[in-house]
């Protein structure tokens, strides 16, 4: 399985609030994202793709990658087993 990347929830959180958004919409307009995907990927819900990184680190600049987002080694990352469902 390959590495992820994982928003950093907080740092993201506090980087918009910075920028001045007060919305997940103007958030996600500003992105040139849909609103649902930045709540999901803020609740954990999905991944962060090219799209929203993109997006993110354009709308929030100066931030970088780094600042907003963590790349999580394969092996760390737990898939669900039977227990879980």
């Amino acid at each position: 399985m390959p590495n992820t990347i994982k928003l950093r929830a907080d740092a993201f959180r506090k980087a918009v609030l910075l920028a001045g958004f007060r919305s997940d919409y103007g958030l996600a307009k500003a992105m040139d994202v849909n609103r649902s995907t930045v709540a999901r990927v803020f609740n954990g819900d999905l991944q962060p793709g090219a799209a929203f990184i993109a997006g993110a680190l354009t709308a929030l600049e100066p931030m970088e990658f780094h600042d907003l987002f963590e790349i999580v080694p394969a092996h760390s990352v737990r898939t669900p087993d039977a227990n879980d469902r």
